[in-house]
């Protein structure tokens, strides 16, 4: 009886391999494609679009915060006689609590004083004599009474402090831009201003105004 060899097995081709290579190089390029998320510049999913710009936000805000303040502004001196008859129920009735005092919406046309580096003393008609009435006009506008004059910006807005105290830094820089670039502040002593404007009352005594709007006669 004679006895046959079995045939060996067949090795794949090489064809073969390099097409099974292909399909898995196309399965992986599709699965990659599939995670991979496409971000056009300015789109929902810009991270620079997402960024906090104080720029952009100081320019959207301020003309809220200027609208609001000039529909509830009052007069100084019925604000003033006001604060002295019930301190409480005139902050319950016009101020906006925050930070280290209430701030106030307030409107007045005065005289201007002695000035010095931009606070300009305003003598007001109908304010009392013991109260010093000042007007912040630049170029550098201190405090946070205009982001805190609604009541509508709060901490929880945003991601951090920075970018709270950033926001209160552009609204003052926007209002520079809107308000004072056009008044020469080193001629304003002696001249009729009406200002309509925002203070926090810590000291009764001194109201420190930011202005909203400011005309000079």
């Amino acid at each position: 009886m004679t006895l046959q060899a079995e045939p060996a097995p067949r090795r794949p081709s090489r064809s073969r391999g390099a097409m099974i290579a292909a399909v898995l190089a196309v399965m992986l390029v599709a699965a990659m494609a599939f995670d991979t998320r496409i971000v056009t510049i300015g789109g929902e999913h810009d991270m620079q679009a997402a960024a906090f710009s104080p720029e952009t936000y100081g320019t959207k805000a301020f003309p809220e915060i200027r609208t609001s303040v000039e529909s509830r502004a009052v007069e100084a001196a019925q604000l003033s006689g006001e604060l002295a008859a019930d301190k409480t129920a005139a902050t319950q009735k016009y101020g906006i609590a925050g930070g280290t005092g209430p701030v106030f919406p307030v409107k007045f046309t005065g005289t201007v004083g002695e000035g010095k580096s931009g606070l300009y003393k305003v003598a007001v008609p109908g304010m009392p004599p013991e109260t010093t009435v000042r007007v912040q006009t630049g170029p550098a506008i201190n405090g946070t009474e205009l982001r805190d004059a609604t009541g509508t910006i709060v901490f929880g807005q945003f991601k951090n402090q920075i970018e709270y105290q950033n926001a209160g830094a552009a609204i003052n820089d926007q209002m520079k831009k809107d308000v004072l670039a056009g008044i020469d502040s080193a001629t304003l002593s002696g001249k009729t201003i009406d200002v309509t404007g925002v203070f926090r009352l810590v000291n009764p005594k001194s109201w420190l105004v930011t202005p909203v709007a400011v005309s000079v006669r």
